[in-house]
């Protein structure tokens, strides 16, 4: 979903960079509509805290910030990457500020924290859900490797090839990356 991945200070056109970033959260609004409200009709979710343990909602909380990370990596790709997640309309900067600076992939980082604090709280774990999540992890880990790491590497150059050298692509850094 994303090509991202740095991105400078505020632009000196003094706000032109809203559209862009109103684009932005539209795309990453209609994907999380697609995740929220077709897929987990797909996957059978349905709350049912009569029959769910306590303990799952604990899960609640990696689900919510994972999603949060998401959608910050959603805004900061239109604010300052002037751009949207979907390949059509990329970033114009390379997006390197907020969680940028731990991983190369904090979006779909996010997403994948999210979902499994969500197949946890309502329960739906089994077998086949994760055989297609492992299926859907390495699915979206060859279209980095593949499609946006060589688009970002066209796009950026050396800037892009530093921060591959500081910023590893799923595990995230303890200290924040400073160019």
């Amino acid at each position: 979903m994303t090509i991202a991945e740095t991105g400078s200070a505020r632009p000196k056109d003094g706000g032109a960079d809203w559209p862009t970033t109103i684009a932005s959260l539209i795309v990453g609004a209609a994907f999380f509509a697609l995740w929220f409200w077709l897929l987990p009709v797909w996957l059978g979710f349905r709350v049912d805290t009569a029959r769910k343990a306590g303990w799952r909602w604990i899960a609640a909380l990696p689900s919510v910030l994972g999603f949060a990370v998401a959608l910050r990596c959603v805004w900061d790709f239109g604010r300052t990457g002037h751009g949207t997640p979907a390949p059509i309309a990329p970033p114009k900067r390379l997006v390197v500020v907020g969680f940028y600076r731990y991983v190369r992939n904090p979006m779909y980082v996010g997403f994948f924290v999210g979902w499994i604090g969500l197949w946890v709280v309502f329960g739906r774990a089994n077998f086949i859900v994760i055989a297609v999540a492992v299926a859907v992890v390495l699915g979206v880990a060859m279209f980095v490797r593949l499609y946006e790491e060589p688009t970002l590497r066209r796009m950026f150059g050396a800037e892009y090839e530093e921060y591959c050298r500081n910023v590893r692509p799923w595990l995230p850094r303890i200290r924040a990356w400073q160019k």
